[in-house]
């Protein structure tokens, strides 16, 4: 294990070198370290508490002397400065990281075994990585292993776990493989993976996701710019709907006062024409009742011409009988006819007549 700080002065990062300056043998060894790195900065954009080092030289102490570098493909530390200055990190040093050994540290076997079964394997337990991943997807018949081999450190020693992607509980990620293009290259990468063993996308997934949700939201853009158009088409045509509404209510409105102005004037024709009906009536009523009155009158005259007539016709019978008598005693002294007229002012056929009748 990490042994504690002695007093006697370390070098800085700055002393020291790099790395263990052996070049890589092959791109893998830097591009899938890289790769994880990548993803790792997208799942964990906001946390500034993790460091993830590619082909970074790791400066330990055990059993407080400096041990040589180990220089991992990759590497996981938790706990520590995002950026550690401005310049960045040369290498990791324990000393200057409050003695925090990566939580995971990964091989990547080349062409050329650098004694990454053996010999590192016994380095990294003795730096404390909690976990160690050998990957070899090219050798590993060559050298007699999985492709894939995780190990937990336990009591000092890396135990073989079986389950991928493997969980680490340390930082919440299972880590294991998926065959995915990455820079056109078609092949099997390691990935970051969550709790449900889903893979965290790659960044061309990423670009793609965004590329389509970009593409989304121009089309939804789209959409609504032309539901805006239509809405505001429809708004448009509603308000001129409403503008012919409110015309045809005008209109309907001055066609009510129209009518109620006839309706009006016929109320006063038709109380004028009551009126005159009345008058009329008055009229006619009068008419009537001079008619009665002339009635009245004419039957009045009518009645007063009868009793003139009747006592016209009984001083007539009675100048008529008093004639008679007249020319009666007239004939009784002998005279005659003639004499009778002349006396009594009558012709001789009226002297005749009274004398026949008496």
């Amino acid at each position: 294990m990490v042994g504690s700080q002695p007093l006697l002065r370390l070098p800085t990062s700055e002393e020291l070198p790099c790395s263990d300056e052996t070049p890589v043998d092959n791109e893998l060894q830097n591009l899938i370290p890289n790769l994880l790195l990548t993803i790792l900065a997208s799942i964990w954009r906001e946390r500034q508490d993790w460091f993830f080092g590619v082909d970074m030289g790791v400066y330990y102490l055990y059993e407080e002397e400096r041990q040589p570098v180990v220089t991992p493909d990759g590497f996981l530390s938790v706990g520590v400065a995002r950026r550690s200055s401005d310049r960045g990190r040369l290498s990791y040093v324990l000393w200057e990281e409050n003695d925090i050994p990566p939580v995971l540290a990964i091989e990547i076997v080349s062409k050329h075994y650098n004694d990454e079964y053996s010999d590192k394997k016994e380095k990294y337990a003795k730096l404390g990585v909690k976990y160690y991943l050998i990957y070899n997807p090219n050798y590993w018949q060559r050298d007699k292993h999985q492709p894939f081999e995780l190990y937990r450190l336990k009591q000092g020693k890396y135990i073989l776990q079986t389950t991928e992607p493997y969980w680490i509980p340390e930082i919440g990620l299972s880590i294991g493989r998926s065959k995915v293009d990455h820079l056109g290259w078609q092949r099997e990468w390691l990935l970051w993976y969550d709790r449900e063993d889903n893979a965290y996308p790659i960044p061309e997934e990423v670009i793609k996701q965004l590329r389509q949700r970009a593409e989304q939201e121009y089309q939804r853009a789209q959409q609504q710019q032309q539901l805006a158009e239509q809405e505001y088409q429809r708004a448009e045509q509603q308000q001129q709907l409403a503008e012919q509404e409110r015309q045809r209510a005008e209109q309907q409105q001055q066609l009510a006062e129209q009518e109620r102005q006839r309706a009006e004037q016929q109320q006063q024709l038709a109380e004028q024409e009551r009126q005159r009906a009345e008058q009329q009536q008055q009229l006619a009523e009068q008419e009537r009742q001079r008619a009665q009155q002339q009635q009245q009158l004419a039957e009045q005259e009518r009645q007063r011409a009868q009793q003139q007539q009747q006592l016209a016709e009984r001083a007539a019978k009675a100048l008529q009988e008093q004639q008679q008598q007249t020319v009666t005693q007239l004939f009784s002294l002998g005279l005659t006819i003639e004499q009778i007229a002349t006396a009594c002012n009558l012709t001789p056929n009226q002297v005749k007549q009274l004398k026949i009748e008496d």
